[in-house]
């Protein structure tokens, strides 16, 4: 069995991970390369593998560096199944066509130049109708299902606590006689974050792939996060100002409007004026707010608490949703005290551009991240202190006020990665550190290997593992006995039971009853089918 890294390696995107054994290639994640120039000309390169030969694939969860190439994969071949939870699939079936768009897009505005230059046009790197093709090839279930996929290989998904649908992915292969266990975190978020239930823990893995984008870092108090927003916004407002806050469409998005309901809604001691406008202005956040409003019952419950009382935490008097263009474009030619939130996160594409173009070069304005910055982007050109940047064609002084807010990160920061390390009752034997950039994944392998005695790898992209150790010692010839057979046999179906407990625990919750109920039809084929393999043992041994 081989493990090869093809993405977020010693970088924070592009995450892609190969697993072969002696039968099949499993896939986690297809996600795009982003930040600097060199970086994102990967996302157009071949694949390591051929997409064809891709028995399925897991996807820990929707973002972009997570999902992003997944259209790409299926237009090269790939013709297997996509398994992730519902929230994830539905996030897909509107940031993936986004995506496509965004290509589009951009292939278009460089062959406009390149037809002036006399130079070869390009290609976008996939198109809507590809992204739309895609979403045929998900299959979503349940977090907590046992999944089997064929007779070698599990899954299940777990909590990850980082966005809606996020999982942790914990994958059993069968090879050669003996199981391996195999988790990969996917991106881990942090405990005590609003509307999303906190980070599952797993007790056991052989081999553990866990992420490190805040490995060497430490978050700022959360509780305070919003208490510092709101100063920011306050005292902006004061000023007569505008607050430009680059937001990821899904997750912080919704989170943000979530802590702004309640200061908004809920502080009695707020004078009328200071509820200036609070404008969502991404199509796709707008659509990732009805997703998040669609999957309530992936929420923690302070959050189903209060849409049970009655209040929708999406919606409140002073915010309002913008999706047409000509509304966008108003905002900037109005004078008065708002705040817009706007995508791309990192500031790399999308409407928060043109607001940053007509805002940045004003001292009255501000802008605020809420979360990571990857290199090259222009969201950390400006984190970084940048007095002037293009954009869009200009240079743009830098005058407006740039502040960044980590408490709202989505992911766990060096503490929490490790109180969720110290969740394992027996530790993997070995552990890849991913998805940071170097100075962060080595630091903190270094701190893993020193307080767990644990062997930690940070591999280069493209390295390639073979897990060759006590678990592939070929049983020479072994053939199981009925009574060993019936045995096992026995194991699976109290793992379908234990699953339809699962079915009938989530029935009571806001979940789609069809969803429900396609889950169901399989784990009762499956029953049937090991009752019927039972039976056949149960003869061959005269009883």
């Amino acid at each position: 069995m081989k493990i090869e890294f093809l993405g977020a390696a010693k970088v924070v995107t592009g995450s892609n991970f190969l697993i072969t054994t002696d039968k099949y290639k499993i896939l986690i994640d297809c996600g795009m390369f982003q930040g600097s120039e060199q970086l994102e000309k990967l996302n157009f390169e071949d694949f390591k593998f051929d997409p064809s030969e891709i028995d399925f694939m897991l996807l820990s969860h929707a973002h972009i560096d997570h999902s992003g190439r997944i259209p790409k994969l299926v237009k090269e071949g790939f013709n297997g199944k996509i398994i992730c939870t519902k929230a994830t699939k539905d996030l897909c079936d509107i940031m993936l066509k986004d995506s496509g768009h965004i290509q589009e897009s951009d292939a278009k505005w460089e062959n406009k130049k390149r037809k002036r230059e006399g130079k070869p046009l390009v290609k976008p790197l996939y198109t809507v109708k590809d992204a739309t093709v895609s979403l045929n090839y998900f299959d979503p279930v349940l977090y907590d299902q046992k999944i089997d996929i064929n007779e070698d290989v599990t899954v299940r998904f777990k909590d990850a606590g980082h966005i809606l649908g996020s999982s942790i992915i914990e994958l059993w292969i069968k090879e050669k006689g003996n199981t391996v266990k195999i988790v990969f975190t996917g991106d881990l978020g942090m405990r005590d974050r609003p509307i999303i239930r906190d980070p599952e823990l797993i007790e056991e893995a052989d081999y553990l792939i866990i992420e490190s984008t805040y490995g060497n870092r430490l978050h700022e108090n959360a509780e305070k996060r919003t208490e510092k927003l709101v100063e920011i916004i306050n005292s902006t407002v004061m000023n007569n100002g505008t607050v430009i806050i680059p937001s990821f469409a899904v997750g912080r998005t919704q989170e943000l409007i979530y802590e702004l309901n309640k200061y908004y809604e809920y502080n009695k001691n707020l004078d009328q004026f200071m509820k200036i406008p609070i404008y969502i202005d991404s199509p796709m956040a707008v659509s990732a707010t009805e997703v998040f409003q669609e999957n309530t019952y992936c929420f923690d419950e302070e959050a189903k608490k209060l849409i049970l009382s009655g209040d929708n935490p999406f919606e409140f008097s002073n915010l309002h949703y913008v999706r047409d263009q000509q509304e966008s474009m108003r905002l900037n030619n109005a004078n008065y005290p708002k705040v817009i939130i706007s995508a791309s996160g990192m500031c790399t594409a999308g409407r928060v551009r043109h607001h940053l173009k007509h805002n940045l070069w004003d001292e009255k304005n501000s802008v605020v991240f809420v979360g990571y910055q990857a290199e090259g982007t222009l969201g950390r050109i400006l984190k970084d202190g940048a007095k002037k940047v293009k954009l869009l064609g200009e240079r743009i002084a830098v005058k407006a006020k740039i502040y960044d807010i980590e408490g709202f990160s989505a992911h766990a920061d060096r503490d929490e990665l490790i109180r969720w390390l110290n969740g394992f009752k027996s530790m993997p034997n070995k552990i890849f550190i991913v998805h940071g950039e170097e100075d962060s994944a080595e630091e903190f392998a270094d701190l893993v290997s020193e307080r767990f005695n644990v062997e930690t790898i940070v591999p280069d992209m493209g390295d390639v593992f073979d897990l060759k150790d006590e678990f592939y010692k070929e049983k020479s010839g072994e053939v199981l006995k009925p009574l060993q057979q019936k045995e096992n046999i026995q194991e699976e179906l109290q793992k379908v039971y234990d699953e339809f407990e699962i079915l009938a625990a989530k029935t009571d919750q806001l979940i789609d009853k069809d969803f429900l109920k396609d889950n169901y039809d399989k784990l009762n084929n499956k029953l049937l089918e090991l009752q019927q393999k039972l039976m056949d043992i149960n003869i061959m041994l005269g009883k």
